[in-house]
């Protein structure tokens, strides 16, 4: 054994010939030291293991509800956005449009089916991910239902406060057990390293780390004995606890490790639900910005028009003959008019100018600080003959043209609603008057 003297120690012999002397009197020798120090280390293996897999499974069962937390809230979010992007294709009536909008609604992974019900029932348009079977839905279904293969959600799809149906979303934990079956494995790997560096330290370190025990040991049985309370014994190295505040700091390492995986993938799903936010105010045919985002932005601009003292021009657009299109031609055809309809328009504008698809034929434009209502009138003759161009489809030459109701806050209205309501009373002014043509809510009066 190693020589533990020092300068706190009595005069006369040694601690480490006492010690020694106290060992072969006593009959102690190094197996029944063995024999102790190999059941330590099994009782410190076996409460390592069973302290780092209690603390991994509390930590998976943690980031699974964290996880499947966020990911219920994120399907909530998407739900709602798309309930409100479709609810003009219900409105309308619109299956096509509806079904479409199902299909493009493809930005989550886990996502299985979607389905859209009308007040009585009826099944309005479906989308089913491919592989999975449609379920007998109905719209009756709980707002959520959330069990260990997936969620269900039932979202109500309003317009303007009137409820037009309801959609059906079912999403599953595909994503989530991938997650959780990566930190399981990971966890495990860690715990396998763990217990063998840990046997190999304390096979190693076992003997001088429990000499200081057994000597002290001998030491109290050797006072007792001879009653010579000079004796002394030798001041223990911190061995023991050096290696506990290893082992301690290592778990933490690894539980900070273990924390920043789990923030890693909530950031990920919060970037995934502002994606799917951005895709919600597209329209997933023309990729102009939708009824959602044009909603938003005219209470935002007619505010703006209020504060700064200036003119906003709104500019609701309706196109002639699409419903000719879509009846002779197909569904397919009218797409490739209102793709290339925005396009034509979209050239017409200025960089300011935002348009927008409102669902079906409809689109809306808002003009910001206008000086001269007589530009905005030019804009819409423009928009008209940039329509009526020549379009050939397929083939076919399509005589599709627009029909422009042109109102201006706040001359025409003062808020939002009331604004958007002079376009279109102006717009259908316009049709009266033969289509191709605009009329202002000025000329109405």
């Amino acid at each position: 054994m190693a020589d533990t003297r020092d300068s706190r120690q009595p005069s006369g012999p040694t601690t480490t010939q006492w010690r020694d002397s106290q060992f072969a009197i006593a009959g102690v020798g190094r197996r029944p030291a063995q024999s102790l120090a190999r059941q330590l280390s099994w009782v410190s293996i076996l409460a390592l293991g069973l302290a780092l897999a209690i603390s991994g499974m509390a930590l998976a069962f943690v980031a699974y509800v964290n996880l499947r937390d966020e990911q219920v809230r994120s399907a909530k979010e998407s739900a709602q956005l798309l309930a409100d992007n479709v609810a003009a294709t219900v409105a309308f009536q619109d299956v096509a449009a509806a079904s479409e909008a199902l299909r493009g609604f493809n930005g989550r992974n886990d996502l299985r089916a979607l389905e859209l019900f009308l007040p009585n029932g009826q099944s309005f348009a479906s989308w089913v991910k491919v592989g999975q079977s449609r379920a007998a839905w109905s719209s009756s279904l709980p707002a959520q239902v959330v069990d260990t293969n997936g969620l269900l959600l039932s979202v109500p799809v309003r317009l303007q406060g009137d409820t037009l149906g309801t959609l059906v979303w079912s999403e599953d934990f595909g994503s989530l057990r991938a997650t959780l079956l990566r930190l399981a494995a990971s966890g495990a790997l860690i715990l396998a390293v763990t217990l063998l560096a840990s046997i190999v330290v304390l096979r190693l370190l076992q003997r001088r780390a429990l000499a200081p025990l057994f000597a002290l040991n001998t030491l109290v049985d050797h006072v007792a004995r001879t009653q010579d309370y000079s004796l002394r014994a030798p001041i223990a190295r911190r061995d023991e606890v050096g290696h506990l505040t290893e082992r301690v700091n290592a778990l933490l390492r690894r539980i900070e490790i273990w924390h920043a995986d789990i923030s890693d993938q909530l950031q990920q799903e919060q970037r995934s639900g502002d994606q799917m936010k951005q895709l919600a105010h597209r329209d997933a045919l023309t990729r102009l910005p939708n009824r959602l985002a044009f909603e938003l932005a005219l209470e935002r601009l007619v505010v703006d028009a209020h504060h700064q003292g200036q003119r906003l021009g709104l500019l609701f657009i309706d196109l002639d003959n699409f419903k000719h299109v879509n009846d002779t031609l197909g569904h397919a055809a009218g797409d490739e008019v209102l793709v290339e309809v925005s396009r034509r328009m979209s050239e017409a504008l200025r960089t300011t100018d935002t348009l927008f698809r409102l669902g079906g034929d409809e689109f809306a434009l808002l003009v910001r600080q206008v000086n001269d209502a007589t530009a905005v009138e030019h804009l819409a003759d423009r928009l008209i003959v940039g329509v009526r161009a020549r379009m050939e489809v397929r083939g076919t030459v399509v005589p599709v043209g627009a029909t422009v109701g042109v109102a201006f806050c706040p001359e025409d209205a003062g808020d939002a609603q009331a604004l958007l309501q002079a376009a279109d009373e102006a717009m259908y002014a316009a049709k009266r008057a033969g289509k191709n043509t605009f009329r202002t809510a000025q000329s109405l009066l």
